[in-house]
Order: structure tokens, then C-alpha cells, then sequence
């Protein structure tokens, strides 16, 4: 998961974790736990699609934000 372009889309339109959380319908702990990967907490699908929607994330920024492994200039050599 891409932890800061998420974060960045949240601070863009403004968003806190507790209002995110509230758009969701899940705590702001549970919320901090998934963006964290925290005990292996991940966003379910309908999770998604409802942070997909509200930031009008193209299919491609969902797939960079929720399912792209982020590689690191080590993992290249």
C-alpha cells in the first residue's frame, strides 16, 4: 500500500482520519490500523470503492494507493 499518496489524497480534500473514518463506517483506530498495516489490518473492497469515490481516484491511483507494492531503489540492484 502507498501509504503517503493516500495520505496526501486525505489532506487534499481535507480529510482527517476520523472524517475518512466516518465515510467509511469504521473507527478512526481501525482506520489508522489498515493506512498503517498494523496486525495485517488491510481495506476491504467496499472500503476501497468508498475512498475511490470520494477522491475520484482514477483505476490506476487505486491500484498505486491499495495494490502496488512500493519498490525501493535496493530492491532494483
Amino acid at each position: 500500500m502507498n501509504k503517503r499518496m493516500l495520505v496526501s489524497k486525505m489532506k487534499l480534500h481535507g480529510d482527517t482520519n476520523e472524517t475518512l473514518a466516518r465515510v467509511i463506517n469504521i473507527s478512526p483506530q481501525c482506520l489508522s490500523a489498515k493506512i498503517n498495516r498494523k496486525n495485517g489490518a488491510q481495506f476491504k473492497s467496499d472500503e476501497i470503492e468508498e475512498i475511490a469515490r470520494r477522491y475520484a481516484l482514477t483505476e490506476i491511483e487505486v491500484c498505486q494507493i491499495f495494490f502496488c507494492r512500493i519498490v525501493s531503489q535496493q530492491d532494483t540492484i
